[in-house]
């Protein structure tokens, strides 16, 4: 049975900003991505917000902010309330990368959209689920699944496929990736057969890829070059995704004795370092196979870093030790708008020793992408914020505004705190009357007999004993069980024989490094544009882990989609691969490239409307049931509608429906009464074992069913049963078995 099915991009279309996209299957509608671009663009959001009340579910695809980086904005501020589904991988490190935005941003600015509390909320609410893990939707969603591919891109990185009634196959791919890399496996893309629907991008369709032997190579010979000429190198990444990639290789390198890189330090910089390497740590089932049967076999963890150490801030780098001053840095945020890699490269850029080093395209209108655009522009104009302390009257009216916030705190308790008294002393007003009333005996028929009793049947309104509060943990299970916690494992610690000797105390200086435990100094953000000179040199190496042009043209003939939705992409790779497609003859059926805000019907079967019926008319319906369905006559004047400005709005009221075309009842003096009509086809043979469980025999001569030797039937060329026999009451009660396997309209 074919679904109306229809597609609109609320970001990433013709251009390759943020993801989000609209896919609406019948009544149920999904949310696929929700990214925001690191400026945090008042303009994407609103598009959200007109359409989030209409959102049934939310796939998330990677944990980058490209993907998911409005999420926290939309349930926190804009009380979203849906279902939401990712991978494990994509729900840890979606939050580091959420973490390291908001830390990166309040170093630079009072950034208040949303904040660490809101993170934790929206994840709180999210669904997490494995690779190839089936889930059943339920209510409107009844008949829909949905399943977890890998997309090679980044670990816990998802297609998504999505079936409707075991027939209609939907698959999003995006930025997925079919080589097989350090940590992670390809994406089977290449498996799946003539979808019904393919949405994918087109962001690398135009796009020629370096062989990853001749971009390691690459790199290496930057990395020696800068570091043997007493410079630093910055390399700029992701905080969760892609970095991993370039640790494990470079860890790789600096274990190798033959490349003398041993001698320089090198460390990973960003504000959630140390925690994303021990989630690493413990995703290796999401990794390689190669790195999940050396974990099986010797428990060899990739992650396990020898060299690279790992830095939450500036001082922390600072004094990072090591046989040689120079040192390689991986960095965030790769866009350079904030964050530890902005003010790395303005400490770094003037000196022409340095080299930062990009590992992927910048979005427009960042500092990286101006660096990328013009490598020889020798000069450039950046704003530069940083917070300094509060000094004098600005620190004197901090001090009012907080004190007045605990006075008013203060005041909320107390009151509080009258309340609880009052509620008290009426608690104990309550018992003392309760207790002169149990010092009255009670007669054999007074109901307060009978709560005497322990079993009895009667709840009482007050609760018998005090209570502490409860608050019921939400514990998190999948297909496998409740989820394990690492505390669960823990040895227990032995007690120390040496714990109470006097030992001697020798004084090491230490180097000071930030104390996160000190109280909070107040302070503001100032903002200044200053002129620096770029002298370092500037490169770039692709490590974005996506399938290139050539290899997006294998992969779309392989797969053969019915339809194709094409995404993601500029205006010229978007308007080539569609090209391509047509003249090759790839999509079966048709191809679209929507623009955003566009509304795109991809229902298999064009004549196939929505139908909005009056309750006038609903009420005067009859209906007959067969088998699980229910039928009914329609006699009703068809009016059109506002056809798709739900779907457009993202509102849901009477006045505004996703409904075309609506039905009215006829005037009674109009309507003419239809002749009756049999809904079914019943086989003969299944009529054989109705007519015999009814005590009726029935045998078959020559094609013909006869029951008792009298009634005899069979079918014409049409398929229509004919019903022959004598007049009697064996005739009769066949014909009312008959009549009893169809519904009668």
């Amino acid at each position: 049975m074919s679904s109306i099915i229809k597609f609109r991009a609320l970001s990433g279309a013709y251009d390759d900003g943020p993801l989000c996209y609209l896919l609406q299957i019948d009544e149920y509608r999904f949310m696929i991505d929700c990214g925001w671009n690191e400026k945090c663009s008042p303009e994407i959001i609103e598009k959200y917000k007109q359409n989030i009340k209409s959102v049934d579910a939310i796939l998330l695809s990677y944990p980058d902010f490209n993907h998911l980086g409005a999420l926290p904005y939309l349930v926190s501020k804009m009380n979203l309330k849906c279902h939401i589904y990712c991978t494990v991988p994509v729900f840890k490190m979606g939050q580091m990368f959420l973490y390291d935005f908001i830390l990166s941003k309040n170093h630079y600015e009072d950034f208040s959209i949303y904040d660490l509390d809101d993170i934790d909320n929206t994840f709180d609410k999210i669904q997490q689920i494995k690779y190839s893990q089936t889930v059943s939707l339920k209510g409107k969603g009844q008949g829909l699944q949905i399943t977890a591919l890998p997309s090679g891109h980044m670990i816990g990185g998802t297609i998504w496929k999505i079936l409707k009634d075991d027939e209609e196959e939907i698959i999003y791919a995006v930025d997925y990736n079919h080589h097989k890399e350090r940590h992670l496996n390809g994406c089977i893309l290449d498996s799946i057969n003539k979808p019904t629907i393919l949405i994918t991008d087109s962001y690398n369709f135009l796009y020629h890829q370096e062989k990853r032997k001749a971009r390691d190579e690459k790199l290496l010979e930057k990395i020696l070059n800068t570091l043997r000429n007493d410079g630093n190198m910055m390399i700029c990444t992701d905080t969760a995704g892609r970095v991993l990639e370039l640790a494990y290789f470079l860890d790789q390198l600096w274990k190798n004795e033959n490349s003398g890189l041993f001698s320089y330090s090198i460390a990973l910089l960003n504000n959630v370092s140390v925690s994303v390497i021990e989630f690493a740590k413990s995703q290796v089932e999401w990794m390689n196979d190669k790195i999940v049967q050396s974990f099986e076999v010797g428990r060899y963890n990739p992650f396990d870093f020898k060299y690279i150490k790992l830095c939450t801030s500036l001082n922390e780098l600072k004094y990072l030790n090591g046989p040689s001053r120079n040192k390689l840095v991986l960095v965030s945020l790769s866009d350079l708008e904030c964050g530890h890699a902005k003010s790395l490269f303005v400490d770094w850029c003037s000196d022409p020793k340095n080299t930062i080093l990009f590992t992927s395209r910048a979005a427009a209108n960042t500092l990286a992408a101006k660096l990328l655009e013009e490598p020889k522009q020798k000069q450039i104009t950046i704003q530069l914020s940083r917070r300094i302390n509060l000094e004098g009257e600005e620190l004197e009216e901090y001090y009012q505004k907080l004190f007045e916030k605990e006075q008013e705190e203060e005041e909320r308790l107390r009151k509080s705190k009258e309340l609880e008294s009052i509620d008290e002393s009426l608690s104990e007003d309550e018992k003392s009357a309760e207790d002169l009333v149990n010092h009255i005996p009670a007669g054999n028929h007074d109901l307060m007999k009978i709560q005497e009793n322990k079993n009895q049947f009667f709840k009482l309104n007050r609760k018998r004993f005090p209570m502490f509060p409860y608050k019921e943990e939400l514990v998190k299970w999948d297909d496998y069980g409740e989820d394990l916690k690492k505390d669960e494992f823990a040895y227990l610690i032995e007690p120390n024989p040496y714990e109470h000797k006097q030992l001697e105390v020798v004084d090491i200086e230490m180097p000071e490094v930030e104390n996160h435990e000190q109280e909070e100094i107040p302070t503001k953000c100032v903002s200044e544009t200053i002129a620096l000179d770029v002298r370092c040199k500037l490169v770039y190496i692709d490590y974005e882990g996506r399938s290139d042009g050539e290899s997006i043209k294998k992969i779309l003939s392989n797969v053969k989609p019915k339809n194709l939705v094409i995404i993601h992409g500029n205006e010229k790779s978007t308007r080539e691969m569609k090209e391509y497609c047509q003249k090759h003859q790839i999509v079966q059926d048709r191809i679209f490239t929507p623009k955003i805000g566009e509304i795109v019907n991809a229902t298999l079967e064009t004549q196939i409307y929505n139908i909005k019926l009056k309750d006038e008319l609903v009420s005067s319906l009859k209906f007959q049931k067969i088998k699980d369905y229910e039928l009914a006559w329609v006699d009703a004047v068809v009016k059109s509608g506002n056809f798709d400005a739900e779907f457009q709005s993202g509102q849901k009221s009477e006045a505004s429906t996703e409904f075309g075309f609506s039905l009215h009842p006829l005037p009674k003096d109009s309507s003419d009464k239809h002749k009756t009509v049999f809904v079914n086809e019943p086989k003969l043979s299944d009529l054989k074992q109705i007519f015999t469980q009814n005590s009726i025999q029935a045998e078959f001569h020559g094609g013909v069913l006869v029951c008792n030797g009298m009634i005899a039937l069979k079918k014409n060329q049409s398929g229509r049963i004919i019903l022959e026999g004598v007049v009697s009451d064996d005739y009769y009660k066949v014909r009312k078995i008959l009549y009893d396997q169809y519904a009668m309209l």
